[in-house]
């Protein structure tokens, strides 16, 4: 599906594609007032060395920050911009950075679709040098692209890029919100009207183009083409479908596209390193540096030894830059047919074509991205051949002798098949499954692609020349299904198609037979799910949610709001949904008045979705089930009868401090047992009666108490955040009686909620806390007196609560901790030495309850407090808890703390006579069972809400 930003202008000179790579971007153009209308490379002015700019064909998507005084004065000049900027991109950063692996940022694209992260966060160098200014996926990508506007706008100065038609690529499998990432970086780098085509498109597009009217010999209608496009970060799989038109003439029709898949070029880079670490040192790691600086040696093996014409050998040197390599040797020799036999086996195995992916952990979780748990390539085409096999089958469509899964064409695009014994290796399993004893031998004809490097920019420059009338256009609708998910009264999940394959762009479909009441003034959310595979299904039809067959997205999210200028009365309307394919390539979904003209838009939350998902409706916490109204009206009589309000008129008035005991007698329920959909019913309840806090400290500590365990932990059910957020606005007062307890619930309250705060609003209440905190400090070294010295109870929960503000920057945290770990040396209350010791675990775990994995302390300030926590005198009973999270072995060299460390800790465990899994976690990895999670957390949590870093 292609897509553009904006109305299409008036048509510019120029017709530029661009391909925004995994590892290397490319331009392309047409000249549209030359006599030929051929497509035509751009060579990409770049940095090669210091103070030294030259023309490359491609711009590797590198980006490096030297340190302050590496470089002379105005080595980074480029011949367009001022000032200089200060940082590099190109084939220097790129071949520099791999020396300095952590001031290098690379796979920004493959982190721009990485759902687990906050993608408009400052993370990139994913571990960076202390010094080093940190990226966003989208940041990262816009410097690429306002490279490439630098470049073109030097060499044509009468034709600025940002006026020219830009068709800009991006993989097929990029779902909704990578794809709105990519227009803002476009945006950021002063383009801010670009076309969007998927990569496989552009690349038969870019085929096409070399035909001129050619290409009708080569294809028959009915065949089947599977264009496999492996580059550095993504494999994607697209089938096209030729068909014969009433008039005769054969068209192409995109009929589906495979799963996200993040599996490319960059994980044989990481296999083949693996294979060099063992050789260089048996079962031990290399430390990150020198890892780093492997993993761009490998990729230049790799390339070198998969090349046509490669050498039979290769020695890869490995330079110790500083850092300590676990064996003695500082040399590998490679052989040819040694990387190839590990590539085939790891990446292109022999299997059948019923295989199916394993779902296991992926081995490749070096850089924190989310790699795909089966590194079998072949695997993945075998399940999107089956799945696919009747795509575009035709009314009436006959049985033959031939299994509709085979294609009958194939284009190999992408890095991964510049090597010809790649190529052949594929094309051997494709054989393999279709061909049959005692028949000719069969193979799919090959397409012709010379430059895989340049293929998608070259497709994408033709597009915009098919966009203007001129070549051949590959009709390209939805390639997916689209559904909403919905729930019966008794809380079964459904859900009901709303936009199904096939749906051109610009085409509404309405969903009439089925109505909807919603309430104006408050948010209303929709789950939102994905089908690759289920693309017969109807708009309106409703079906179980399989999650083998339908993905989650984020969901979709509006507040409708009434014109009440129009008379509209507040309350619920009853409204039918129509959806739209949109020319930006998203999906719209309006809701429309059954009695009335208004119609309203359902959003698309963009930023909510490039934060860590924290939704709920893909997970257990509605599946509990819906408890039914007579219970919500059951508590909201007694919270009405405890905090005030006209309800308080009838009945006995319940004291505060009893109020939690007389809901779940009348729920005949133990709290612990309240389903999450009760709990946020709870909330409601609580939240409105909040002027009742008023009447006195203890109807307050109560208010408080019950609000933060309604909401608890932030996040896991639908809306949450919208919950979060109103509760933080409404608490910004402050405590109507500030009591002892009063501020210990208020802490209680923030620490349940964490999850769900965001990092400004964590920040914010953390603020105060840590000046005082920073005060006393300073006064203990002085020999003065603390100053701050709260309540031991207030004091304990508020060190519960920092622990828990995962998403403070890194520095903020070490701060914390530092102080938390001098404190609980000298601290004679044991209460607070507790809670200072369980803030130290958590603020320095390995592994988060909630936040991204970029919030992680660094290993070295970790191994630290370890080392501290293990000579600590009288051992609190927080310590083993807080030694675990510190120590867990996670399998990420970048955050796992050393072997030793982990030998020191695990060791101080079996003395302070720990749980076995305790130790367990810390020696070999693994998962948090239910009751570690509520330890983790600070207690138990609503039954079907887990952790999300559990």
């Amino acid at each position: 599906m292609a897509s553009e930003t904006s109305e299409t202008p008036s048509a510019s000179r120029y017709v530029v594609g661009i391909d925004l790579g995994t590892t290397n971007s490319a331009l392309a153009y047409v000249d549209t007032q030359s006599s030929s209308t051929d497509v035509r490379d751009f060579p990409i002015a770049q940095l090669v060395a210091p103070g030294t700019v030259e023309t490359r064909d491609t711009l590797p998507s590198f980006h490096y920050e030297p340190a302050t005084g590496e470089l002379p004065p105005h080595a980074l000049k480029l011949p367009w911009g001022e000032p200089e900027a200060g940082y590099a991109v190109g084939i220097w950063a790129r071949e520099h950075g791999g020396e300095v692996p952590s001031r290098l940022v690379q796979s920004a694209k493959s982190w721009l679709c990485h759902s687990g992260v906050d993608r408009l966060a400052e993370l990139l160098p994913w571990h960076a040098a202390p010094d080093a200014t940190r990226l966003s996926p989208v940041e990262a990508s816009a410097r690429y692209l306002a490279h490439l506007r630098g470049a073109w706008n030097q060499a044509h100065a009468d034709a600025p890029l940002e006026q020219q038609d830009v068709v800009l690529t991006l993989p097929a499998s990029f779902d909704e919100v990578a794809r709105e990432l990519t227009v803002k970086a476009a945006a950021r780098a002063g383009l801010p009207r670009v076309v969007l085509i998927e990569e496989p498109q552009a690349a038969f597009y870019a085929w096409l183009a070399t035909q001129g009217d050619q290409w009708q010999p080569v294809v028959e209608a009915g065949q089947k083409i599977l264009i496999c496009d492996i580059g550095g970060g993504t494999s994607d799989f697209t089938l096209l479908r030729v068909r014969r038109q009433s008039d005769g003439k054969l068209q192409f029709h995109r009929v589906a596209v495979g799963e996200h898949l993040l599996l490319g070029g960059d994980n044989l880079d990481l296999a083949l390193a693996h294979h060099i670490e063992r050789r260089l040192g048996g079962d031990g790691k290399l430390e990150p540096r020198a890892w780093g600086m492997l993993v761009q040696a490998s990729r230049r093996a790799k390339e070198t030894l998969l090349s046509a014409g490669a050498p039979e050998t290769l020695t890869v040197n490995i330079r110790s830059g500083g850092s300590r390599l676990i064996g003695g040797s500082r040399q590998v020799e490679l052989t040819c047919d040694e990387v190839e036999q590990l590539i085939f086996e790891g990446f292109l195995p022999q299997v059948e074509l019923n295989a199916q992916p394993v779902a296991r952990r992926s081995g490749f979780q070096e850089f924190g991205l989310p790699y795909a748990p089966d590194a079998a390539m072949t695997r993945y085409l075998a399940a999107f051949l089956s799945a696919h096999r009747h795509a575009g089958d035709g009314p009436g469509a006959t049985a033959t002798d031939v299994d509709p899964a085979r294609p009958a064409i194939v284009l190999f695009n992408g890095g991964f098949f510049a090597s010809p014994a790649l190529q052949r290796r594929l094309l051997d399993v494709l054989g393999s499954w279709f061909n049959r004893p005692g028949q000719p031998h069969w193979e799919p004809a090959v397409l012709e692609n010379r430059r895989l490097d340049l293929a998608v920019a070259r497709g994408a420059a033709y597009y915009g020349l098919v966009r203007r009338g001129v070549g051949v256009r590959i009709a390209a609708g939805l390639a997916r299904s689209y559904y909403i998910g919905l729930a019966d009264a008794a809380g079964r999940q459904s859900a009901m198609c709303v936009a199904p394959a096939g749906v051109e762009e610009g085409q509404t479909v309405e969903l009439a037979a089925q109505r909807f009441r919603l309430v104006t003034g408050a948010p209303v959310e929709f789950p939102l799910f994905v089908s690759s595979t289920r693309l017969t299904d109807s708009p309106g039809v409703l079906c179980e949610i399989d999650p083998l067959q339908m993905t989650p997205l984020p969901p979709i999210r509006t507040v409708l709001q009434a014109d009440k200028s129009r008379g509209a009365a507040a309350g619920a309307i009853e409204v039918t949904l129509e959806s739209q394919l949109t020319e930006i390539g998203t999906l719209e979904l309006w809701c429309r008045e059954v009695d009335g003209p208004r119609r309203w838009r359902l959003q698309f939350d963009v930023r909510a979705a490039t934060q860590t998902d924290r939704t709920g409706h893909t997970g257990a916490g509605e599946q509990q089930g819906l408890v039914e109204q007579s219970a919500i009206d059951t508590c909201h009589a007694i919270v009405a009868r405890t905090f005030g309000g006209e309800a308080s008129t009838t009945g006995e008035t319940i004291p505060p401090e009893s109020v939690v005991k007389r809901l779940a007698e009348a729920l005949d329920m133990s709290r612990a047992d309240w389903p999450p959909s009760l709990l946020r019913a709870l909330w409601s309840l609580v939240f409105d009666g909040e002027a009742g806090r008023r009447r006195g400290a203890q109807h307050e500590s109560r208010w408080l108490h019950l609000l933060g365990f309604a909401l608890r932990p932030g996040y896991g059910m639908a809306l949450d955040d919208w919950r979060v957020g109103r509760t933080y606005k409404l608490l910004q007062q402050k405590l109507a009686f500030p009591s002892a307890q009063g501020r210990a619930e208020w802490w209680i309250l923030w620490r349940r909620l964490a999850g769900g705060l965001l990092a400004g609003q964590q920040r914010a209440l953390a603020e105060p806390v840590v000046a005082e905190l920073r005060a006393a400090v300073r006064a203990r070294q002085r020999g003065r007196s603390i100053d701050y010295r709260p309540a031991p109870h207030e004091g304990a929960e508020c060190w519960r609560a920092l622990g828990s503000f995962e998403l403070l920057d890194a520095g903020w945290k070490e701060e914390l901790g530092e102080i938390a770990l001098q404190l609980a040396k000298h601290e004679k209350q044991p209460v607070l030495r507790q809670a200072q010791v369980w803030a130290l675990g958590r603020l320095g775990a390995r592994q988060p309850v909630y936040g991204p994995l970029n919030c992680t302390l660094a290993p070295d300030v970790v191994e630290r407090w370890i080392g501290a926590l293990v000579d600590l005198r009288s051992p609190p009973d927080s310590l083993p808890l807080a030694l675990m999270q510190l120590a867990r072995k996670t399998d990420d060299r970048y955050r796992d703390v050393s072997p030793s460390a982990r030998d020191r800790a695990a060791n101080a465990l079996t003395e302070l006579n720990a749980p076995a899994h305790f130790i367990e976690l810390v020696r070999h990895g693994g998962q948090l069972a239910e009751a570690e999670q509520g330890l983790v957390f600070g207690e138990a949590l609503p039954h079907g809400l887990q952790l999300v870093g559990g």
